[in-house]
């Protein structure tokens, strides 16, 4: 079971608002999922980004949370870039103010996280780490690129079953603004939302 404030905001997220072509991008998402659900099979999503550091950090927790609120077994979400530096604490932080139980287990240049969405599942372990990581699948996953220039500058990614290419607005823009706690509000709002619809769809046998 979800925590009940990251439940409250699921059920408070619109997925009415995804367009008609933003559903399109989505679709091949939901079909690999579906298929890997079909199957009985481990679902092995990895969200890529440039420096996996916000992005592709909020859509590895909020997918992982949203496939659990929707009842979605063997699922197991990981993140990359196509070079590692930091998870960005304001990411970090804009999950724990969705309802997310957000730890730091060790500071310094690249600081690890434990993200809980639920008191009986394991933590989602929050670090900046490259493709080729030994943290994530070597094969069998969904390569879903967050980021425009990691989709355009990493035309190949090694393992991958499938690759998806479904990209963000970087809120990185707002760094140092005024706007920043907002910005990040609003992207993580809009991945979550995504997600939620991604996992709506998905039909459980």
């Amino acid at each position: 079971m979800l925590y009940s404030k990251l439940v409250e905001k699921l059920n408070s997220l619109n997925t009415a608002s995804i367009s008609e072509e933003r559903r399109t991008i989505l679709q091949p998402l939901i079909d690999f999922i579906q298929a890997k659900v079909d199957a009985k099979q481990i679902i092995n999503l990895n969200f890529i980004c440039t420096h996996n550091s916000r992005r592709s950090h909020l859509s590895q927790a909020w997918a992982q949370a949203t496939g659990s609120y929707f009842g979605i077994e063997n699922l197991f979400c990981y993140s990359a870039g196509t070079e590692a530096t930091a998870l960005f604490p304001v990411a970090a932080k804009t999950l724990g103010n969705s309802g997310f139980k957000v730890e730091t287990l060790s500071q310094g240049e690249n600081p690890i996280y434990s993200i809980k969405y639920s008191e009986n599942q394991h933590p989602i372990i929050g670090f900046s780490k490259t493709i080729t990581s030994g943290f994530n699948p070597k094969s069998g996953f969904a390569a879903i690129m967050t980021c425009s220039s990691a989709d355009q500058g990493c035309p190949f990614i090694a393992g991958a079953e499938k690759r998806i290419p479904v990209t963000y607005e970087d809120p990185k823009v707002s760094d140092g603004t005024p706007q920043q706690a907002e910005k990040y509000e609003e992207r993580s709002n809009q991945i979550a939302t995504e997600m939620k619809f991604i996992f709506s769809q998905i039909k459980n046998k």
